[in-house]
Formats: C-alpha cells, structure tokens, sequence
C-alpha cells in the first residue's frame, strides 16, 4: 500500500469514528428532545447547543483513543476541547436565551394582537347593537308622537320618559367608549391626590343605590378600616361605581353586595363581593377584557322582567385601565356563590386610619347613610 493510500485509509477511519461517536451523542439528544417536546424553546435550545458540543467532543476523544498518543498528549487534548466545549456552551446558551425570549415574545405580541383585533370586532359587535336597539325605538316612539298617533296624555308622558331613559343609556357607552380610547391611547391624565377611600365608596354607593333597590340588593360597607390612598378621586370613584353596577346586575333579588377595605403589604386594597353564583373558570381571565359578557346565563336582567340591563361590556374594562393607570391591579375570583373583585393601589401608610362607616341599601332601604369620620362633614 503506497503512503498516499495509507493516509487516506487513516482520514477514513478518523472520519469513521469520529461519524459513530456523534451518531451515538445525536440519537441521545434525539431520544431527550422527544421526552422534552412539551418544555419551553429556552430548554429545547440548551439541548440541541449541548448535543452539538458533546457530539464534537466524543468525536474528538474517540479519534484520540484511536490515535494511541500517550497518557500526557491525550489528556493535554481532553482538556483543550473541554475547555473549549464549555466555552461554546456557555456563549451558546446565552444567545439561545435571548432567542428563546425573542421567540417567546414575539409569540406573546401575536397573541395579544389577535386577542385585541377579536376584542375590536366583539366591541364593535356589541356597541353596533346596542346603539342600534335603542335609536329604533327612540325613532318608532318620535313617529308615533310626531304623526299624533298616540294622544292620551299618560302614554305621551311615558313615550317622553322612554326617550330620555334611552338618550341617557346611549351617553353613557359613549362616555365609556371615550374613557376607554383615552385609556389605550395613553392620553389619560390623573390628578392625584390624597383620597379617603370612605368618601368614594360612600359616593358610589349613593349613586348606586336606585339601582340596588329596583334589583332589590343589598349593599353593604364596612364599618371601619377605610384608609386613604393617593389617587385621582373621579377616577377612582368611576373604579368604585363599576364595580358595584357590575355587581349589582348579576345579583339575584334578595342578595347582598359587600364592599370592604383595608391595608395589607404596603398597598391599600378594595374588595366588592357579591353573591351571583360565581363566574366559569373558563371565564375569570377575560371578564376585564373589552366587549367581554361572559355566557349567556350571566346576561344581567333587570328587575321588572326578562329585559336585558344595557351593558357595553365596557365597565370591567375601564376598571382594569384605571386602575393600572394609577400604578395598582384589579383580580376577580370566585367564592362560596358569588364573585369577588379586589383592587390594589398603593397607599400612605403614614396617614393610614380608621374611619367609621356603615351603609344598607336594598328592597327595603333606600336611605343612605354610610358615616364618615368625625372631623369630616357628610356630602349630599
């Protein structure tokens, strides 16, 4: 055999079992990522960067051994690409780490981005219809009064007082549409302030209270342990008011909501509970998405009849804007047969105190008396 041919046979033979050992590291890593399919790509990563190295390092040693150098070459090889292996690693699962946050980020935003549009879609769905409901009947009832043909001075009274409710209903969404715009445009501004929470929640319940009573509800306040938080109070009361209308419509007549406060880890928080049956598993994460109404089941009646409460979906989702606007975050879960959505904003420990209330609005109960604290006078 000429030296040529020997040299050949030798490359050959290197190749070989440098081809076998990375076979074997490769079927390993094959039979790992199989076991690890369901993991995340940072680990998927990590496995392919280290099958690749340990595949050229068992290439390297296999080829060594083969090569019969002695115990001081072999070891001065071994240690050369070890090193240089766990350099490659640790640069390699550095950018694989920033790959797999990119990946993961990027899947997140289309996430978001599809979960917006079909929010988009669903509000435009709901805010369509009604807008549309009410314009029809506010139309029908003018042509009825322009063309005279109703007459009787109490039907007139009504047809008139149902034209003013139905006005009313459609400013309402569109004042909850333009707070919701400034609230994703970023265009809101908070006038912050040092806000007794007892105030708000004495106000909110006040403007609530005629809703309570035709649902006949409950609403009942702490009496004590309301503290004082820095926030922009028609803001935080429009937090207040949203949550206890979205309560209020879900409760059964007879019901009781609860609203109560207090201080806990730095941060003042504000829970209304209510007893509306509790909300599908399914469905907490969504209930402060836009346009979101939950089942069917859950569709808020009013207390005559079957008649649908009017509701754009929009309220839960002011609250979460708000709320995160003044750097706090709102969660709903369920308890023993009904719901229970807390607020957390931050507080002032250092003014913190109890003020005396107490309030009972329902069927039975249309005063209102939540009282405040000594030093300051009751608002109207």
């Amino acid at each position: 055999m000429s030296p040529r041919d020997l040299i050949v046979s030798e490359l050959f033979s290197i190749g070989l079992y440098a081809l076998l050992a990375g076979a074997v590291v490769a079927g390993l890593g094959i039979g790992a990522l199989r076991m690890l399919r369901g993991r995340s790509v940072l680990v998927h990563v990590c496995v392919l960067l280290v099958v690749t190295v340990t595949a050229v390092v068992a290439g390297v040693a296999t080829v060594a051994l083969a090569m019969f150098l002695s115990a001081h070459d072999l070891q001065v090889v071994l240690v050369t690409v070890v090193a240089s292996a766990a350099v490659s690693l640790a640069v390699g699962i550095a950018f694989g780490r920033r790959l797999a946050t990119s990946a993961v980020w990027a899947e997140q935003a289309c996430q978001r981005e599809r979960e917006m549009e079909n929010g988009r879609r669903e509000l435009v769905a709901w805010v369509s219809h009604d807008l549309r409901t009410p314009l029809a009947g506010i139309r029908a009832m003018a042509e009825a009064l322009q063309d005279n043909v109703v007459e009787d001075p109490a039907t007139v009274a009504e047809y008139h007082h149902r034209i003013r409710v139905e006005t009313d209903r459609m400013t309402r969404l569109v004042d909850d549409l333009f707070q919701l715009s400034r609230i994703n445009a970023g265009a809101l501004r908070l006038a912050l302030s040092t806000v007794p929470l007892a105030d708000v929640v004495s106000d909110a319940i006040a403007a609530t209270a005629p809703l309570a009573a035709s649902r006949g509800v409950n609403v009942v306040a702490a009496e004590s342990g309301w503290p004082t938080v820095i926030a922009a109070e028609p803001e935080l009361a429009r937090v207040v008011t949203n949550l206890l209308v979205n309560s209020l419509r879900y409760t059964p007549p007879d019901g009781t909501v609860r609203i109560d406060a207090g201080f806990e880890h730095g941060d003042v928080w504000l829970a209304v509970s209510d007893s509306c049956g509790g909300i599908p598993e399914t469905d907490l994460p969504r209930v402060f998405d836009v346009a979101f109404r939950g089942e069917r089941a859950r569709t808020p009646h009013s207390a005559a009849g079957p008649t649908p409460i009017a509701a754009g979906g929009l309220g839960l989702a002011i609250v979460r804007g708000l709320v995160e606007a003044h750097g706090g975050h709102v969660h709903a879960h369920n308890t023993g047969g009904g719901c229970r959505f807390v607020v957390r904003l931050p507080a002032i420990p250092a003014r913190r105190g109890p003020v005396q209330a107490s309030a009972a609005v329902g069927a039975t109960h249309n005063n209102h008396d939540f009282r405040r604290g000594a030093d300051k006078p009751s608002r109207s």
